[in-house]
């Protein structure tokens, strides 16, 4: 059985890796850590690179390969050493193609985002008292006197104080019977309208990603400004955007831990003591092939994830979930083990050892904890094992 990948495969991440290696430099990375975001002309530089390869990219109406998408944020990752925000914008792309594929709003956001690099748009779904638990949300869309009002709160929501439009998901009060439950409704808010409020959220890692909390209170909705007319299709097609967004996240957590090993070893085979290297002191050992098999098992969920999903294959879901609940937690332990061998200086801001553990261990509670994903696997796996 051959693992490796595809001359395709190879090409496609040797370019991200000259791009990376380019743009995304330790000095580069600690002034955007600072400045809490990217240039444009690197955000640019990749929009640029990503749709010249259709693999990526797709087509208007159809996504690219998740795969290979997880492989290029996985280099990126691996050469930054830290969290970008290119897979939010992966993944925000992914939502204009298939969530509203059929409205007209979709193809200027896209032509926007493959001119300026900006997207035009920020995802508002988790909730103050509803993070993993997405069936709870309590924002919501009511008529009154023939008006459309939106009305609750969102938080961690990327880009939320910068972004012109806020593509929320809200519950549909507007039309259903007493006894059903709300449908899912997605729309596509402008940030200046009256009754948004915006406030940024100081995170401990993941600076370059701003995230805020939004208030929307008797926000007065265009009728046009819906996205989807699909009615109960909006829990399942808010499932299918988390995988995505799961897989990416891994993708992420994957290629950080590879940095993280990468410094590890080499600060082993250059450090001294005790007249010799501490790369060759047998707990120094240890530590490194630990590191060397959480790296592989990663990887190896990662891909399978990915394929699984492109596959439209029938356990795509078990597949997403036992990544998600494995990979940033050994991200995070990889990057722990890191700073353990690179002694005090792991624990200063200028190894990057440092920032791949405060990044990774929020991407253990990002789009679903470690804990959601245990119960979403194990119906799963009593199902397939039955």
């Amino acid at each position: 059985m051959d693992f490796s990948l595809s001359n395709e495969q190879r090409s496609l991440v040797n370019s991200f890796k000259r791009f990376a290696i380019e743009y995304l430099t330790v000095e580069n990375i600690r002034q955007w850590q600072h400045d809490e975001g990217l240039p444009d002309k690197v955000r640019r530089a990749f929009v640029e690179e990503y749709y010249r390869h259709p693999q990526l990219a797709g087509f208007e109406d159809r996504s690219g390969s998740l795969l290979a998408q997880a492989l290029i944020n996985e280099e990126m990752c691996r050469v930054a050493g830290a969290s970008l925000p290119f897979a939010s914008d992966i993944m925000h792309v992914r939502i204009l193609q298939e969530f509203a594929a059929a409205s007209d709003k979709a193809r200027p956001l896209i032509e926007e985002y493959r001119t300026s690099g900006k997207l035009a748009f920020s995802l508002a779904v988790t909730e103050p008292a509803a993070g993993s638990d997405t069936m709870g949300m309590k924002t919501k869309v009511t008529r009154c006197s023939n008006r459309l009002f939106l009305d609750g709160r969102k938080t961690f929501v990327e880009n939320g104080e910068y972004a012109p439009q806020i593509m929320v998901a809200a519950l549909d009060e507007t039309n259903m019977q007493a006894t059903e439950r709300p449908h899912l409704s997605f729309w596509l808010v402008p940030l200046d309208t009256n009754g948004i409020e915006a406030y940024p959220i100081d995170k401990i890692g993941q600076k370059i990603l701003p995230f805020a909390d939004l208030s929307f209170s008797q926000v007065e909705l265009d009728p046009s400004w819906r996205l989807d007319d699909t009615g109960m299709a909006g829990f399942p097609r808010l499932f299918h955007v988390l995988e995505i967004s799961r897989t990416l996240v891994c993708a992420q957590s994957l290629g950080m831990a590879q940095a993280a090993l990468e410094d590890a070893v080499h600060h082993a085979q250059q450090r001294e003591a005790f007249g010799q290297a501490i790369g060759d002191f047998q707990q120094i050992e240890q530590l490194l092939v630990d590191m060397e098999i959480n790296v592989r098992a990663m990887r190896a969920l990662v891909y399978e994830a990915a394929w699984a999903f492109d596959a439209s294959c029938s356990d795509k879901r078990l597949a997403v979930a036992l990544m998600k609940r494995f990979v940033p937690q050994a991200a995070c332990d990889v990057a722990s083990r890191a700073m353990q061998i690179l002694g005090g200086r792991g624990y200063t801001t200028h190894e990057r050892a440092s920032w791949i553990w405060q990044d990774c261990r929020g991407n253990q509670i990002a789009d679903g904890t470690d804990q959601i994903m245990v119960r979403i696997a194990s119906p799963l796996l009593k199902e397939k094992y039955q």
